[in-house]
């Protein structure tokens, strides 16, 4: 009882050490457990989310559309759970100038189901249900009606779509037909896409940039009212998948099974059954226009033999009147008047040939019967050409027919390719790899920590331990005083922590979450497996310090424990040896060199650990000032244009004319731009349609006229770049790179998240959901954004178009009708102000679908969540910083309390013994700032790199503000604890501190 009375007297005595690592312990759980728990919170919401929505697993697209067939063909693969046919179509309506929409069906077969916030899920034909983006950009709400118009053509449907019905429907063969939605629309619900969780009020509205081949909005209507047997793609569940975290890889390995299943045993055969289809609609267009043809001209030839008939009739009955004439004047001449009468009652027989030399004769002499024959033979000839003419197309159609016709490819997707949820995954990794990096510098200060506080404190009872150990105590009971002491400390520290971690600050990351997306049935869960050993992770590191410490002193004899442990010999330090500085130091300054570094473990503890929180200070800094100089890096720097118009296709030309005539640009380039995807292309065939299990980014596909590459330069920055090592990379000279007509050039912010460097291979998918395999040629320098440059010539090898084929050797890349140039890069003049309040002028213009100005970009850009995880860590390691220097301060007038008594007993004052031990203490944190300084640097480079967010890359920026802040706030740490120690050294008794130990 004695033993352990005592034991809790010394704790008592310790509360400072105690609270120290209880500190140490808090921050570094919190740390370890906060992050992490944040975004699995966000994780798991969001895959409840998704499985009770039924996101598809994976998606099947197709150049020619879907059919029955298909689907069919889709339900029989292995693996496959369920199959919905999905129909949707392009619309536009006017909304403060023209806007585009996608009208999808909602599944009846429970997969990719919106969900309904406001109103009421659409029923009847006309009713709509629409998103909350377009609710806010459009002032509209339910009830409100809108009326819309279908497309010209889809896109979505198929690219072989060349026939339209009287009825204005797109027809890809005879049975077949696009799908075509109600005009007349009425809203009746507010809901959630579940394949974009973008908040509209967060920072992907405010930043991301959306092109032309994506629609501005998505309303979802019923089946009731659509038409249409062509299905745009087909989506699937995937048996065992909602049993996965769909962002775990274990979800990714179940659903690449029944991708590559239908990869090998459904897309092959089911691509050439779909193209036989068409050749097969083809032909019978073809044979039903001959019997139409056929019809028409045996009917037309009726008709002229008809009249022909008539003709002849009419000129036989002349023929006979005047045969029968002629016979009675020659009976009159040669007989009497009754043998002329009997002659003139009968027809005389004519040969053929007098006949036809009558008709012949009576025609001729006859106008109106001469214009009667000319348009009888005139109608014959012009049927005959008309046959001939005919015959000739049908033949040339079916020799054409099977060229004109392309290969029908498939697209199998799965989740990755949608631009929400690898946003979202991405940011969450991002975010979540800080969280796994942080912690690390924590436990190393912990165990750093809790060796110097637990080593003194075992140290100061040095003679007690003798004297248990004399006295028949085992060296593990007396070793259990302070490992216990420090496994208390742990365990409460660790639980405060865990409730800060799994608490705290996940309600903090999910607030600003909840900025960026939208995540219904968000809740905060416990971990108990991660908070357990996150715990269990510092309890190791402490105990093995505590025990470290207790064996250095115990595997003395009890009869040196009782002793007093030997002062350290003296020693020259090596300032001693540079003679002409230690010569002109006063008294005090050479004692504490000496103090300084003639103890190497306080040395090395208090600079280390310093140099650490400073070094955790300058990374969050670093972070922050590399997120800030984004925007201004980006849109005044690489980007040299000042606005960037974009129209559609059908308003191009108009757009261009609007532009140029209001006198505002100085310099512009005509180019085309489509939003698209880029996979890094596989082993296999490129164009396999298969997604890449690299995954994918969202890019900007940037096609520039062939007479116009060398302008580039003159808009676009064009710097080539190389990785680096710490978040570095090599750039290269500005104009050095140039744009040709080998390969494409990829933005860095693309490249880097994929691994694609100048030579590798990649798979681009343009705005018509064609994908083609292109070569790399360079990387360009670019922070936000993907944007990938393509020549005019270099794209119509990739995507087979068929016009742009001699664009080269074409007199001027504008007249050429191989591309619509449908944007214009453009140097304004003015202030940034008036160059802004333009770019909005111009998004008023019907002929305008966006506009962009790079100074508002520029001003606007902003990143919260990332600005928020840097005040996170900031504080944290503030926060460290403080009680790591608290620790070695007390740590350090408990090493020294004779020392302190013995200048005391020589008659220093309070304010020279202050100056005296805290002197020490501040040489020691510049020193540790000033290695800390760098280290920071290093550790943000390599934190960085792991940042990998979509159309992002964050080139390392440090600030001189941040070194002198992450300098200046260690420092005000330092001063800060000077006024918790200074009223320790004031109660130090000099008699009682110099007694003796006998």
């Amino acid at each position: 009882m004695a033993f352990v009375k005592d034991m809790l007297r010394m704790w008592a005595h310790s509360w400072k050490r105690f609270i120290s690592i209880a500190m140490i312990t808090l921050l570094g759980v919190a740390v370890l457990t906060g992050i992490y728990a944040g975004c699995r919170d966000a994780f798991r919401s969001t895959d409840r989310f998704f499985d009770a929505q039924g996101l598809h697993d994976v998606q099947v697209l197709s150049t020619a559309g879907l059919s029955n067939g298909d689907i069919a063909a889709l339900r029989k693969v292995n693996g496959v759970a369920k199959v919905q046919a999905e129909r949707s179509q392009e619309v536009t309506f006017d909304l403060d100038g023209r806007k585009s929409a996608t009208m999808q069906e909602i599944g009846t077969n429970g997969i990719d189901q919106p969900y309904l916030q406001e109103g009421r899920m659409p029923k009847k034909a006309g009713e709509i249900a629409v998103t909350r983006k377009f609710i806010r950009d459009s002032g509209k709400h339910i009830g409100s009606r809108l009326t819309v118009t279908p497309e010209s053509a889809s896109s979505d449907t198929s690219d072989t779509s060349d026939t339209n019905g009287a009825d204005g429907t797109n027809e890809t063969n005879g049975t077949d037909e696009a799908p075509s939605f109600p005009t007349k629309l009425t809203i009746v619900g507010v809901v959630l896409d579940p394949q974009n969780l973008s908040n509209p009020d967060g920072y992907s509205a405010m930043t991301s940039f959306r092109s032309t081949a994506t629609t501005d909005y998505t309303f979802f209507a019923p089946s009731d009212g659509v038409t249409g047997t062509l299905y745009t793609s087909a989506t699937l569940l995937v048996k065992g998948a909602a049993a996965e975290s769909t962002f775990d890889e274990s979800y990714e390995n179940t659903v690449k099974q029944v991708t590559d299943r239908i990869d090998g045993t459904v897309k092959t055969d089911r691509q050439k059954a779909r193209r036989q289809e068409l050749l097969d609609a083809g032909n019978k267009k073809i044979v039903d226009a001959r019997a139409e043809a056929d019809k028409k001209f045996a009917d037309a030839q009726s008709q002229i033999d008809a009249n022909r008939q008539q003709f002849n009739q009419q000129v036989d009955q002349i023929v006979d009147m005047q045969a029968s004439a002629a016979a009675a004047g020659a009976a009159a001449n040669g007989a009497n008047a009754g043998a002329a009468a009997a002659a003139g009652a009968t027809t005389p027989q004519l040969d053929e040939t007098t006949r036809e030399t009558m008709r012949e004769t009576i025609i001729a002499a006859s106008p109106e019967l001469t214009q009667a024959k000319q348009q009888l033979d005139q109608a014959q000839s012009q049927l005959n050409e008309q046959k001939a003419s005919t015959e000739q197309t049908l033949k040339t159609k079916e020799n054409e027919l099977k060229t004109s016709i392309p290969q029908v490819r498939w697209y199998v997707q799965d989740r990755q390719s949608l631009g929400g949820f690898s946003a979202l995954k991405s940011d969450l990794d991002s975010i979540q790899s800080l969280g796994n990096a942080f912690p690390i510098v924590f436990l190393l200060v912990a165990v750093m920590m809790s060796l110097t506080a637990m080593a003194r404190m075992v140290e100061e009872d040095r003679s007690l331990i003798g004297t248990y150990v004399g006295l028949g105590y085992g060296r593990l009971a007396v070793a259990s005083r302070y490992l216990l002491f420090a496994l208390l400390a742990c365990l409460i520290g660790g639980g405060l922590g865990l409730i800060a971690g799994f608490l705290g600050i996940p309600a903090f990351l999910l607030v600003v979450l909840q900025g960026m997306y939208v995540m219904p049935g968000l809740r905060l869960e416990y971990d108990w497996l991660y908070g357990s050993l996150g715990i269990a992770l510092f309890v190791v590191g402490v105990l093995a310090a505590t025990i470290y410490a207790c064996v250095q002193e115990m595997r003395q004899t009890p009869a040196s424990l009782l002793r007093p442990k030997a002062p350290r010999a003296g020693s020259r330090i090596l300032l001693e040896r540079i003679r002409p500085v230690w010569n002109r130091m006063g008294f005090l300054g050479k004692v504490t060199a000496r103090n300084i570094f003639r103890f190497k473990s306080r040395l090395i503890m208090t600079v280390g650990g310093v140099a650490g929180c400073t070094a955790l200070i300058v990374c969050g800094l670093a972070i922050n000032d590399t997120v800030a100089d984004l925007g201004i890096k980006q849109y005044r720097d690489i980007y040299q244009y000042d606005l960037m118009v974009v129209s559609d296709d059908s308003d191009a030309s108009a757009m261009r004319t609007k532009v140029v005539s209001d006198g505002r640009v100085t310099s512009s380039l005509d180019v085309r731009i489509e939003s698209g995807d880029l996979t890094v292309a596989g082993s296999g065939d490129g164009d396999s349609g298969k997604a890449s299990s690299s995954g994918s980014e969202s890019i900007q596909l940037v096609a520039v006229p062939e007479k116009h590459l060398s302008d580039l330069g003159e808009m676009v920055t064009l710097q080539p770049v190389s990785s680096g090592i710490l978040g570095t990379s090599g750039v290269g000279k500005t104009g050095s790179l140039k744009l040709d007509d080998d390969g494409v050039i990829v933005a860095q912010s693309a490249a880097s998240a994929l691994g694609v460097k100048a030579g590798s291979k990649v798979r681009l998918t343009n705005g018509d959901g064609v994908q083609a395999t292109a070569k790399v040629s360079a990387v360009n320098r670019n922070l936000i954004g993907s944007d990938v440059y393509v020549s005019e010539t270099y794209y119509a090898k990739l995507f087979d178009s068929k016009d742009a084929k001699n664009t080269k050797n074409s007199k001027s890349s504008e007249d050429s009708e191989a591309l619509t140039w449908n944007a214009m890069l453009a140097k304004l003049s003015g202030s940034d102000t008036s160059q802004t309040d333009y770019a909005e002028s111009l998004e008023e213009d019907s002929s305008v679908m966006k506009a962009v100005s790079c100074a508002h970009m520029a001003d606007s850009f902003k990143f919260d969540l990332m600005g928020a995880v840097v005040a996170l860590i900031v504080a944290l390691a503030g926060g460290l910083a403080l009680v790591v220097l608290f620790t070695l301060a007390n740590t350090n007038v408990s090493e020294r309390v004779r020392e302190m008594a013995t200048l005391k007993v020589l008659g220093f004052f309070d304010r020279e013994v202050h100056h005296y031990v805290n002197r020490e203490m501040m040489i020691l944190t510049v020193m540790g700032v000033i290695l800390g300084l760098p280290l920071g640097r290093l550790v943000g480079g390599m934190l960085t790199m792991a940042l990998n967010m979509p159309s992002l890359y964050f080139e390392v920026e440090v600030k001189p503000l941040s070194y002198v802040i992450a300098a200046v706030a260690t420092m005000a740490f330092a001063l800060l604890v000077q006024l918790f120690v200074n009223p320790v050294l004031d109660r130090i008794d000099p008699i009682s501190s110099l007694k003796s130990v006998e």
